[in-house]
């Protein structure tokens, strides 16, 4: 089977969660798990850029966490929001 990219409705990061990735990463002692969502984030400002599965799987383990920030949770809603997801496959669970 086939797989194709389903680029019918790609998402983008909003102006409001790119200022709060960029906050976040000039912060000082922030855990590499914030900065890798923080840098998913900004990175798809204005492109097409969408996350990858990694960023994706992160993403879930800090919305499951109760003891993430609430900075670190908007990113990663943003970014879980915008994983890739091809055409003929199963999503992810």
């Amino acid at each position: 089977m086939e797989q194709r990219l389903n680029t019918e409705k790609l998402k983008e990061t909003s102006d409001r969660i790119a200022h709060l990735a960029a906050v976040v990463l000039r912060r000082a002692g922030i855990a590499q798990m914030e900065k890798e969502l923080a840098g998913s984030a900004l990175a798809q400002h204005h492109t097409s850029k969408q996350t990858s599965k990694a960023i994706g799987s992160l993403a879930a383990k800090v919305l499951a966490d109760h003891v993430s920030c609430h900075e670190a949770k908007e990113l990663a809603g943003c970014v879980l929001s915008q994983v890739r997801h091809v055409e003929g496959s199963a999503p992810a669970r």
